[in-house]
């Protein structure tokens, strides 16, 4: 069975950091990409991170010098480390696979990436 284990959420204050964790299972971690999503306004797609299976890493404007992200292939897991948390990075955090290269970087740039196995999903509540 495929899946995507999310955790690491919660509620924090503005300029505090957390670190999300995906754990994959059923799969081959070392031959996907992978990506962080959250939900942005009027409920759209928005990438904070691409993580490619080769080892690219790239992050959404919003988010760039404040977050990071890596994978642990040994441990099956992705992370996002987010720093200096901001009230608009209140969302749903969700991560994705999706075999190396199936979709080009400008699909998951646009969250077109509807064949991707897809994790539940964790909670993140920024507040002054």
């Amino acid at each position: 069975e495929v899946r995507l284990m999310t955790s690491g959420g919660g509620s924090v204050q503005a300029g505090d950091s957390l670190t999300l964790s995906c754990t994959a299972s059923g799969f081959t971690f070392d031959d996907h990409d992978m990506g962080w999503f959250r939900r942005g306004p009027e409920n759209t797609g928005e990438l904070v991170s691409f993580v490619g299976g080769d080892g690219v890493i790239s992050y959404g404007d919003s988010v760039k010098g404040r977050f990071t992200a890596s994978r642990g292939d040994a441990k099956n897991t992705m992370y996002l480390r987010m720093d200096s948390l901001k009230l608009d990075d209140t969302s749903l955090y969700i991560c994705a696979a999706s075999p190396t290269n199936y979709y080009a970087d400008f699909e998951w740039r646009l969250c077109a990436v509807p064949s991707a196995k897809w994790g539940q999903g964790t909670n993140v509540t920024v507040s002054s």
